[in-house]
């Protein structure tokens, strides 16, 4: 630990440990509270609607899409 003098009293690493402390929880806390906003699923779908939307469309037309030739290649071969 650099920067910390090697002689401090008690006292001050008390202080230093209670110090240090605080800063852990106030840190956990901001951490938890930015994992909790981005795994909010329903704030990101709000947040981001019309992305949303083009994205669902876009994928129900492949799937669509997909769907469409594989009956039509299953058609083709019975036929």
């Amino acid at each position: 630990m650099s920067g910390l003098p090697a002689n401090r009293s008690p006292e001050q690493i008390r202080t230093s440990i209670e110090e240090t402390r605080g800063e852990l929880a106030f840190s956990v806390n901001d951490l938890r509270s930015k994992v909790t906003e981005l795994t909010n699923w329903r704030r990101q779908l709000a947040d981001n609607r019309q992305t949303a939307l083009a994205t669902a469309a876009v994928a129900g037309f492949v799937v669509g899409g997909g769907f469409a030739a594989a009956v039509s290649l299953l058609r083709r071969r019975r036929g």
